[in-house]
C-alpha cells in the first residue's frame, strides 16, 4: 500500500471495531501513593494505516515504542498495587507524551527513518489520531487523578519509558542505566536517585538524561503533574536492561524497592 493510499485509508475515522482500544488502566483503586503512566507501552498500529509504509524490523525499534516499559509498569503497578494507565498504540501514529502542535507529535522522521504514512497529513487525519488516541488516554488520566482529588488521596506521578543506548541518526553512546527527569519540582526523582544508590551503588543514575522535561516537549509531566502541583517525575531505563522478562522483573523489583522508601513531598 503506498503511503498516498495509507492517507486517504485513514479518513476522518481513524480506529474500527477491531482494533484494540487506545487505553488500558490496571487496578485503578491501588492502594500506593504513586500513579502510574506509560505513554508509549505499545506498538500497535491501526488496521486502516496497515504497516505505515515501513519494514517490520522497524516497528518493533525503539521509535515505534519504548520497549520494554509497558512490561516494566505493570510489574511495578503490582509490586506497589499502584493504578497505571498504559497507552497501546505506536508513538509513529501519534506519539502521547507531546503536545498536539509539537513537531513530532506525528514523526515524517524518527531516528534515521522515514515513515510514509505521516507525510502531508490533512487536517482531518490528523484530527482522528489526536481525537481518537491522545484524546482518551489523557482523558483517563485526568479522571482517574480527579477521583484521587475528591477523595484526598495522596498522590505522586511517575511516567515510565525506556530509552535507546544508541541511536542511528546520532551514534554517541548513552551510558547511563536510569535517568530520572523533571521540569520545575524535582524532589521526587532526587529522592528515588538517592534510594536507587542505596540499593545499587554502581547503578550509572543520570539527572534530566538522555532528555529533559519542558512544556514544549513533554504533554504528561507538565500538564498532570506540574499543572496539579503533586510530586512528579519521568523515569527512563536503559531498554536494552529490559528486553527480556527477566530484566524486566529484575528492573521493576529493583525500582519497586527504591520507591517504597521514597516519601514524597506534598
Amino acid at each position: 500500500m503506498s503511503a498516498v493510499d495509507l492517507r486517504q485509508s485513514a479518513g476522518v475515522t481513524l480506529l474500527t471495531s477491531d482494533d484494540p482500544e487506545p487505553v488500558e488502566i490496571v487496578n485503578r483503586d491501588g492502594s500506593s501513593e504513586f500513579v502510574l503512566t506509560c505513554e508509549h507501552a505499545g506498538n500497535v498500529i491501526p488496521a486502516l494505516l496497515a504497516d505505515m509504509g515501513i519494514e517490520e524490523r522497524h516497528r518493533r525499534r525503539h521509535i515505534a515504542w519504548d520497549i520494554g516499559a509497558g512490561n516494566v509498569a505493570r510489574r511495578l503497578a503490582e509490586l506497589l498495587d499502584a493504578p497505571l494507565v498504559l497507552q497501546n498504540y505506536s508513538r509513529l501514529v501519534i506519539d502521547c507524551n507531546r503536545p498536539l502542535l509539537a513537531g513530532d507529535s506525528i514523526p515524517v522522521f524518527s531516528d534515521g527513518t522515514e515513515i510514509p504514512a505521516n507525510r502531508d497529513l490533512d487536517s482531518g487525519a490528523r484530527r482522528a489520531r489526536a481525537d481518537e488516541i491522545h484524546a482518551p488516554y489523557h482523558d483517563s488520566i485526568t479522571a482517574l487523578l480527579d477521583d484521587r482529588s475528591s477523595a484526598n488521596r495522596p498522590t505522586a506521578l511517575i511516567s515510565v519509558h525506556s530509552f535507546t543506548p544508541l541511536l542511528e541518526a546520532a551514534p554517541e553512546p548513552r551510558p547511563w542505566d536510569v535517568g530520572l527527569l523533571f521540569n520545575r519540582h524535582r524532589s521526587l526523582a532526587d529522592r528515588t536517585r538517592d534510594a536507587l544508590h542505596r540499593e545499587n551503588d554502581r547503578l550509572s543514575l543520570a539527572m534530566n538524561e538522555p532528555y529533559f522535561v519542558s512544556d514544549v516537549d513533554d504533554y504528561t509531566i507538565p500538564i498532570h503533574g506540574e499543572k496539579r502541583g503533586i510530586p512528579n517525575m519521568l523515569l527512563e531505563i536503559r531498554n536494552d536492561h529490559i528486553e527480556s522478562e527477566s530484566g524486566q522483573n529484575d528492573w521493576a523489583e529493583l525500582i519497586a524497592r527504591a520507591l517504597r522508601n521514597v516519601a514524597p513531598e506534598y
